[in-house]
């Protein structure tokens, strides 16, 4: 078939030497995918007939890593990037849905596409031979499908990751899983029960940052409950509220539909943000259903639930913070800008008013318009505080500590801080300018604080 990929100097470097030295290579798997696809790879992996010890041979180079001799795998580093060459292979057994029991090589391009996952990540391609597709991975990137290379039983058997690889790609790539797959993705799902928590962890952050998250989360509610086994409470679970139209599960994937951020914290604070709703709710006598205190029972199950998924502590903690403050008051005024400014920064404030739309927009169809426009004032009035260079920090007081220290005769303590606090808190409202001169003066009066 005619195919003709761009291919990076490094990639051509690899091909050439390994072929110059009889050996047989070829770009493989979702580099060529993404060409196809015309988007950008973000890696390029190099399969070759030739064995560890003949790569390191033909590629007479400092930079390169025995990163998997067990697995035949070898890394070279080209102007600081890593390119992994691997030479062809098919797997032995399998006992437990994890990891071959063993590597056993082949001479065979073919033999080694067919131990591969899916059909579109089952090609290969080489300036000279053109594009290896064996098993119509075209077809279907055209047909946009994710169908298992083969038997889809038999590749899920093999490693049950593959599981969510499959809803990773039809998420990213807006495929649909074909019926054979999906099938045996609904029966062999707790097989990832036998998968490490930080391979779960890995797709499913790249799930989550995908266009269709909300899709995939209603064709396959079992799956990410199998390890987020708190997504059971709140399907089905009504709200009973004027403010929503949805059970808190339809909710969440509403409001995932409307977050348009890419950034990861969002969407997972957006994912994570009702969690509590469940186990928080009150009913009145008028049958109205209120959530009191939710913020901080879903940030407390957040805490938990991220922890349990190895989420590395800074991730963790932002997230915590926008799903504990996502339904807090927010007033459209210079002054309570800058407070929530100085409470979470900048960067974390704007991601809140992001999971604040997501959330007002997912209630129902016809939303408050009123809510989110009043979101939308405080995000233009946020833009016009940041370019004055507005002060909302202590650091960005025109006085420190050492001044008040001079000014008042201190001594290292306490009292230095509650006195810039509440000069930041004066500023922050306005009832004092940040000029050192100001300051200074309004010091050396002898105001008292209320502390």
């Amino acid at each position: 078939m005619k195919f003709n990929i761009e291919i990076p100097a490094p990639v051509y470097f690899i091909i050439q030497e390994l072929e110059k030295c009889g050996h047989e290579a070829y770009m493989v798997g979702g580099c060529v995918r993404d060409s196809a696809l015309c988007r950008i790879p973000h890696d390029y992996d190099i399969c070759t007939s030739a064995t560890p010890d003949a790569i390191r041979k033909a590629l007479p180079c400092e930079n390169i890593i025995p990163t998997g001799l067990q697995h035949g795998t070898v890394t070279i580093l080209i102007n600081d990037e890593p390119y992994e060459i691997t030479t062809f292979r098919v797997d032995g057994e399998y006992s437990d849905s994890r990891r071959p029991d063993e590597v056993k090589f082949t001479d065979s391009i073919i033999e080694d596409l067919k131990r591969r996952d899916f059909t579109i990540n089952a090609m290969a391609y080489n300036p000279k031979t053109g594009l290896i597709d064996p098993f119509n991975g075209m077809d279907d990137i055209r047909h946009k499908k994710i169908k298992c290379v083969g038997s889809a039983k038999e590749r899920f058997r093999e490693d049950a990751l593959r599981i969510l690889r499959a809803i990773r790609l039809a998420s990213q790539l807006e495929f649909t899983i074909v019926p054979g797959t999906d099938w045996e993705i609904h029966q062999q799902y707790k097989n990832l029960e036998n998968i490490s928590i930080e391979r779960i962890n890995s797709e499913f952050c790249k799930i989550a940052q995908s266009e269709e998250f909300c899709i995939q989360l209603i064709l396959y509610s079992e799956v990410f409950s199998l390890f987020i086994p708190e997504l059971k409470d709140m399907i089905g679970f009504q709200q009973n509220n004027p403010h929503h139209a949805y059970d808190v599960y339809e909710h969440t994937f509403q409001a995932i539909e409307h977050c348009k951020s890419d950034d990861l914290i969002v969407r997972l604070a957006v994912f994570f943000h009702d969690f509590g709703k469940p186990h928080c709710f009150q009913d009145e006598d008028d049958g109205l259903r209120h959530f009191k205190g939710h913020g901080k029972v879903s940030a407390d199950m957040t805490n938990d639930i991220m922890k349990r998924l190895r989420f590395d502590n800074n991730t963790r903690n932002e997230v915590v913070e926008l799903v504990y403050y996502h339904d807090a008051t927010f007033e459209n005024g210079e002054k309570y800008i800058k407070r929530w400014l100085n409470k979470i920064g900048e960067k974390q404030f704007r991601r809140l008013l992001s999971v604040r739309g997501a959330d007002i927009k997912g209630q129902k169809q016809h939303y408050d318009k009123d809510r989110l426009q009043k979101v939308e004032n405080i995000e233009i009035l946020l833009g016009e505080i940041l370019s004055e260079e507005s002060c909302f920090s202590l650091k960005d007081l025109a006085i420190n500590g050492n001044d008040i220290k001079k000014i008042l005769l201190l001594k290292e303590g306490k009292d230095i801080g509650v006195w810039l606090n509440k000069l930041l808190k004066l500023v922050i409202d306005g009832d004092l300018k940040n000029t050192r001169e100001d300051l200074i003066s309004f010091i050396t009066k002898g105001q008292q604080f209320t502390t």
